[in-house]
């Protein structure tokens, strides 16, 4: 499969609202409910979050359990068949606690549609059907770390927003491919420029079976937005 039609494959699928998440997946204890507040307060609510520049690191996912973590690891794409995600994973970790571990079953895989991927949404599973996303302006940087179980391992793309709806992404980043080593290493999507006042997907990786034809378990961790002082856009 090419990457240009994989990428067409992910948007339809974004935009048709597919991809919820399996129920024998893991859950995250602390997933925030649907705002339920009217259009003028939601508005407001988001206004008031906005970041200024003493913006401090707005967090993804640190350890399980952290309360200072924002989004959830529920849009499994195509269908969360093939995808095992282990948010409590407890052996060499980056830092902390705990990481993610993600299985990808490439033998389930080739069975299905041959590819992948997993959205860290606000709210959960929202997938710009109902309002909820955070005010993310002042970061410059998502940053995380990676490795994969062998090394070789290889992850098509690694992103932020992009999701459509009625209520869709300010804007989009992403990179890509990226070989995974077996060892930690640091990763960074640029989002200088980018609009990033109202996000929902706030992170998301995507991959298939063309370019990991055996095997593809990877391990993430301390994943976050920044902002470095002196940096332009």
């Amino acid at each position: 499969m090419s990457k240009t039609l994989f990428s067409f494959i992910l948007a339809v699928l974004i935009f048709s609202g597919c991809g919820q998440k399996q129920d024998t997946a893991p859950q995250t204890s602390n997933a925030p409910e649907a705002p339920k507040a009217s259009e003028a307060e939601w508005q407001a609510a988001l206004n008031n979050n906005q970041v200024k520049s003493d913006f401090r690191p707005f967090v993804i996912y640190s350890d399980k359990g952290f309360k200072g973590n924002h989004f959830v690891s529920s849009g499994f794409m195509p269908d969360g068949q093939c995808v095992k995600l282990d948010d409590s994973w407890r052996e060499g970790c980056y830092a902390g606690t705990s990481c993610i571990k993600i299985t990808y079953d490439i033998e389930c895989s080739k069975k299905t549609q041959g590819w992948a991927g997993v959205y860290w949404q606000n709210p959960a599973n929202n997938w710009g059907k109902q309002k909820g996303g955070f005010n993310i302006t002042g970061a410059t940087r998502l940053t995380f770390w990676a490795k994969g179980e062998k090394g070789g391992e290889r992850i098509e793309e690694f992103k932020i927003g992009g999701i459509a709806g009625d209520y869709p992404d300010a804007d989009s980043a992403v990179i890509g491919p990226v070989v995974l080593t077996n060892e930690w290493k640091e990763y960074t999507i640029d989002l200088r420029g980018k609009d990033l006042s109202y996000i929902i997907g706030g992170f998301a990786w995507a991959t298939n079976v063309d370019v990991n034809p055996e095997a593809c378990t990877f391990y993430l961790d301390e994943m976050k937005y920044v902002s470095t002082e002196g940096e332009t856009k």
